[in-house]
């Protein structure tokens, strides 16, 4: 499988009357043709800001201030906004969480997912258009199209709404999706279509699709690979097998202890202490120290550097330090870090 986007040591900040806030810091990863990566993290730790810098969707008081990105063998960084308008839909296209308010309460659904098919090829026939809608419509699970492509998002349940906004986000055939968290206003079940039907298009249509979200259990059911945020960095990425069943930075442990179904026969869910660090002054060291039960004198003095577990699996944590002592990971059935 090659690689269609490559991130490498990308810096974003954020200039806030605050200061300056280090959203991204120094992130390289990779995204493979046909393949569902999941960013996973706290609400904070720049997962968004990392996708709207690839779409170059950042608002005025940012700026990439490092690094380079690299899309279908085209390094974007230095694109212009006339520039990307041209590739926006048609190489990438994001899907939004908040799906209330992603589409126009006074359009039709069919109108709405037409406008974005005509942004991309304003001669089709309108007979085409129509049916390149219905198409959509049937491809993102919406039943009955030709009845409901006259109704309006208020006549649409949240799951139906959701998959609206993916119809346009498909409507230019792009090679690869951004998913922006989702499933976050939608409940259990839905969550669970929603996610079914990401993976049932990246089969369908060999889309490469980056899924962000704050719950590793959502995206267990869809992920091929998961890259573990925090406090703008990638502390942890490997296949979601490796990451689910042996993870090795002391986060990952914490986000896998907070999953109800991880917890059976325990009283209570374990929660990471503390808050996540202020990106305006980034700690010294590892930004997860403070927070960390197993954190070593190193932890507070000089940041990990991403250590290698296998070919496809690393973590950033000095615990895989050859010096460092052996933990075991605290849920049991894992291996040692």
């Amino acid at each position: 499988m090659s690689e269609l986007l490559e991130i490498k040591n990308l810096s974003v900040s954020i200039f806030s009357p605050s200061g300056e806030v280090e959203a991204v810091r120094d992130v390289s990863l990779t995204l493979r043709r046909g393949e569902i990566l999941a960013v996973v993290g706290e609400s904070g730790c720049g997962k968004s800001i990392l996708c709207k810098s690839i779409m170059k969707l950042l608002p005025k008081h940012a700026k990439i201030q490092q690094g380079s990105i690299i899309a279908d063998g085209t390094d974007i960084t230095n694109y212009t906004e006339r520039d990307m308008v041209k590739l926006r839909g048609k190489l990438f296209s994001m899907i939004f969480q908040d799906p209330m308010t992603a589409l126009d309460p006074t359009m039709t659904i069919g109108a709405q997912i037409a406008e974005a098919i005509l942004v991309h090829n304003k001669k089709l026939p309108k007979e085409e258009v129509r049916r390149r809608v219905i198409a959509l419509m049937e491809l993102v699970g919406i039943q009955q199209p030709r009845e409901r492509y006259k109704l309006y998002p208020y006549n649409f349940s949240g799951g139906m709404r959701q998959r609206s906004v993916m119809a346009m986000a498909l409507a230019g055939d792009p090679k690869i999706l951004l998913a922006d968290e989702p499933t976050t206003a939608l409940d259990v079940t839905i969550q669970a279509q929603i996610l079914d039907l990401l993976r049932d298009i990246q089969k369908k249509l060999g889309t490469a699709t980056i899924l962000v979200s704050h719950d590793l259990g959502v995206v267990a059911r869809a992920a091929d690979r998961v890259a573990i945020m925090y406090a703008g960095k990638i502390v942890e990425i490997g296949t979601a097998e490796e990451v689910y069943y042996d993870p090795r930075h002391p986060y990952t442990w914490g986000l896998l202890q907070a999953l109800p179904a991880l917890s059976r026969g325990r009283k209570e869910l374990r929660a990471i202490p503390g808050m996540p660090p202020t990106l305006i002054a980034p700690p010294k060291g590892d930004a997860f120290a403070c927070r960390n039960e197993y954190a070593l004198a190193i932890d507070y003095v000089q940041e990990p550097p991403m250590f290698r577990i296998s070919d496809t699996h690393y973590a950033a944590t000095w615990l895989l330090d050859p010096r460092a002592p052996k933990i075991k990971y605290p849920m049991g059935g894992g291996k040692n870090a």
